[in-house]
């Protein structure tokens, strides 16, 4: 059986770019009885960006709610915090020793923020802290932890998987074979997918669709998606938002209907309100439960403590015979 690792960051509420990405293709994966997985909540991770108390505490419950109410069975995955698991920082310890300062230079999230400073006029490092730089040491500790051999990820994080590999292999090379060397799995057909503005969903353009959105907010931000010209009468092109998005929900069947009707002519409006209607069949269930768990977090909080407890016992054993390769002296107590 193989190991598959995945993990989110709490950092703010989970739109339908995050559910189509990366937790249904995830929750998927899990039901393959190949498969052994160990998905975590990157809280530690999540410490670059948010660095408010109670934003924290909220947005890892929210992610964890998230995870359950979209079908994640806790019976066939273990599912826990990253801050649970101490030892993934000894890990990012260890690892950080092999780890040739170049290789973090070129990671994607540095490049991006040493370039935006750049364009800005400002110093390269400037609001670069230490957990973004080293932010690919502590994913490669998790992964190699977890002696994940594959690792779900979309495009843009294809590289962090890839150095995950390339340190195993430095430790490998120095202390003797230790590490799985991991691989990214990047699902099939999952691309970006685009907001109510035509662009990609991302908070940081404002245009998404909260999964979890009350029925009346829902309509409101379908009815905000935006739409050309065409009058109501005319052909309507199948390169547009609302197509894209009703694809996601719908059967072929479905599909094939949809098309139809946007070819002779429907209205904005009404595709709209038939987008809307197939977003809300399946969104609804998924809200209910979702809030019954937020209102209910002590049935989260046993779960994350069941999946703690798993993650921490296997990642003992992992360091225990990390220790034993590089030479750390363990004295009986």
């Amino acid at each position: 059986m193989k190991r598959l690792l995945t993990g989110v960051k709490p950092t703010g509420i989970a739109h339908l770019g995050n559910y189509f990405g990366a937790i249904k293709p995830a929750i998927e994966l899990s039901k393959n009885a190949d498969y052994e997985c160990y998905y975590f909540i990157a809280d530690y991770h999540a410490l670059t960006t948010v660095q408010d108390k109670e934003k924290l505490y909220d947005y890892t419950y929210q992610i964890a709610c998230t995870w359950l109410a979209c079908g994640l069975d806790p019976q066939k995955v273990v599912l826990y915090k990253q801050s649970d698991v101490p030892q993934t920082f000894e890990l990012s310890t260890i690892l950080s020793n092999l780890t040739p300062k170049g290789l973090m230079n070129r990671a994607h999230a540095y490049k991006a923020k040493v370039e935006a400073n750049e364009q800005a006029n400002e110093d390269k490092d400037y609001g670069v802290n230490m957990g973004l730089y080293c932010y690919p040491i502590l994913m490669t500790a998790d992964i190699l932890l977890m002696d994940a051999n594959y690792v779900p990820v979309g495009v843009d994080q294809k590289q962090h998987v890839e150095i995950a590999r390339d340190v195993a292999s430095y430790f490998n090379k120095r202390f003797g074979n230790t590490f799985i060397l991991p691989e990214e799995l990047v699902p099939e057909g999952v691309g970006a997918l685009v907001g109510l503005d035509g662009r990609k969903m991302s908070k940081s353009y404002g245009n998404t669709i909260p999964i979890f959105a009350d029925e009346k907010t829902l309509r409101k931000l379908v009815n905000k998606i935006v739409t050309d010209s065409t009058a109501p009468d005319e052909p309507k092109s199948l390169d547009n938002t609302i197509f894209k998005l009703y694809k996601l929900f719908a059967t072929k069947q479905q599909t094939e209907e949809f098309a139809e009707k946007l070819q002779k002519g429907i209205s904005w409006g009404e595709a709209k309100s038939e987008l809307f209607d197939l977003m809300n069949t399946t969104l609804a269930p998924m809200r209910e439960k979702y809030n019954y768990l937020q209102e209910h977090r002590e049935i989260v909080d046993e779960i994350l403590k069941q999946g703690g407890k798993k993650a921490r016992e296997y990642a003992q054993k992992t360091i225990k015979k990390v220790r034993e390769a590089i030479g750390v002296v363990e004295v009986n107590k």
